[in-house]
């Protein structure tokens, strides 16, 4: 199958569909191509709450741009950076392509998250403060009715309705380029079946959380103990990063990280998050603790857990809990994964039962018992009470109650892979940039495949930026500036 349109979009989660309908509202044909099957459309997106991180319906947080400031890149050079402060067009040309969170993209984004909302509103999806599975929140968030899945369905609906051409089971391959360097298609398999897609291209394809040699190139033999933490992961397989190189693309975004969820390991359900180990203890295989479990609020810090557990051996730990656990009402709303803990009468057998030596364990635990405060009346559950350890290293910053009461109960801990942080430079319409600070001719990157974020995960962020660049990328490509 052959077919030629104005916009060819791959991948049909928040930023393709945003894109796709951006371009046919501009007036062009389009065509969507997406790996998935028809019921299983949508990539990530179809699996997440979506929480966007806004203060209202038209506002991004008080926080929004500290944060993703805060998680920019690493040491850079003050005289290469200076220029970002003034008019992008003035930007010499290898600060375009250098590999940071550019201030111009949290300026539109933070601008266009609004008017991005108000526009998915108009497709009939409806937006609420709804709950979350942290304990307690630092920021504020606001969601879609019906999560994700509920964007998807209504921008493929509308997509269809204004006549996209949707390819499912068709997965891109490679692009197609004239020899002056224009992107003007794609190649791609449908089937087995070779075919090609020509157009102006919007790649929109996730990134390689399911692919396990771009993860071993990119982060390493710990790779293997992390896996997508939904199904929508497992489709994406990185082609779209990858071709977005092989075409000159400027690379951007942490290619050795990527937003980390502690969860549990037994269970298949989405997102089976495990966000209550503050209450109690981290250890190893070998019974110890290896990390700060509360340093701070839970919804600003579990990626950072995440990453600690994928750390140690075989890239597993165990949240080790007393009775003490259900003096916090609300943990059961951070524990997402429908699998029971182990529970035990003694913390012998609690440590036979997961497997770990139960001297070492028993150890660790009297340790700090011994350096939690005598007088544990401050302890609130609902946020940082700074009951903390003291003359013990990892400390434990709040929460810090002694673990004495039975039953002990424990459940494994993995980092799952949400998404992977490297991906490909673009500028504010979404133009994929190359390696000297130019536009590709033709071509565009959105959502996961645009490579933005390093160290950490500005929370609630990862489906506004896609819906906001999906936009502009669509409307771009349709010629719409």
């Amino acid at each position: 199958m052959n077919g030629s349109f104005d916009v060819v979009v791959v991948g049909s989660g928040i930023a393709g569909l945003s894109a796709a309908v951006s371009a046919l509202e501009a007036g062009a044909s389009v065509a969507v191509l997406e790996r998935a099957a028809r019921e299983e459309r949508g990539g990530n997106t179809r699996y997440t709450e979506s929480f966007w991180r806004m203060r209202d319906r038209d506002t991004v947080s008080d926080d929004f741009d500290e944060r993703l400031a805060s998680n920019a890149g690493g040491h850079f050079d003050p005289e290469f950076v200076k220029d970002a402060g003034r008019p992008y067009e003035d930007w010499p040309r290898p600060l375009r392509a250098f590999g940071f969170t550019d201030p111009e993209l949290i300026r539109v984004w933070g601008e266009d998250a609004g008017p991005a909302l108000r526009w998915l509103e108009g497709f009939g999806v409806r937006w609420d403060f709804l709950p979350t599975y942290f304990p307690y929140q630092s920021t504020t968030r606001i969601a879609p009715v019906g999560g994700g899945l509920a964007l998807v369905e209504a921008l493929a609906a509308e997509a269809e309705r204004r006549g996209a051409s949707l390819f499912y089971e068709t997965a891109a391959r490679g692009l197609v380029r004239t020899e002056d360097g224009e992107i003007v298609g794609v190649e791609a398999v449908q089937h087995s079946r070779p075919c090609r897609f020509l157009g102006r291209v919007v790649l929109a394809s996730g990134g390689f959380e399911g692919n396990a040699e771009m993860l071993t190139r990119y982060l390493g033999p710990k790779a293997q103990w992390t896996r997508p933490v939904a199904r929508g992961g497992y489709y994406n397989r990185g082609e779209g990063v990858a071709m977005g190189l092989a075409a000159g693309a400027a690379p951007a975004g942490d290619f050795g990280a990527f937003h980390a969820q502690p969860v549990d390991p037994r269970s298949g359900a989405i997102e089976p998050v495990l966000l209550h180990y503050g209450y109690g203890v981290l250890v190893n295989r070998a019974g110890q603790r290896f990390t700060d479990e509360a340093a701070g609020p839970v919804d600003a810090g579990y990626e950072r857990v995440a990453r600690a557990v994928l750390e140690q051996p075989e890239g597993i730990a165990w949240a080790v809990f007393d009775a003490g656990l259900d003096d916090a009402p609300h943990w059961r709303v951070t524990v997402r994964s429908g699998r029971e803990p182990l529970e035990a009468p003694t913390v012998g057998a609690l440590a036979g039962a997961a497997g770990l030596d139960p001297a070492a364990l028993s150890a660790t635990l009297a340790a700090y018992n011994a350096a939690c405060p005598e007088d544990v009346s401050a302890f609130r559950p609902d946020g940082p009470d700074g009951l903390a350890t003291r003359g013990l290293a990892p400390p434990k910053s709040n929460w810090a109650r002694p673990l004495l009461r039975p039953p002990f109960r424990a459940w494994p801990v993995i980092c799952a892979n949400c998404f992977t942080f490297g991906g490909l430079r673009i500028d504010t319409s979404g133009r994929v940039i190359d390696l000297d600070g130019d536009p590709i001719p033709g071509l565009y990157a959105a959502g996961e495949t645009a490579g933005l974020y390093y160290g950490d995960y500005t929370g609630a962020t990862s489906v506004m930026r896609g819906a906001v660049f999906g936009r502009r990328a669509g409307r771009h490509a349709a010629g719409a500036q």
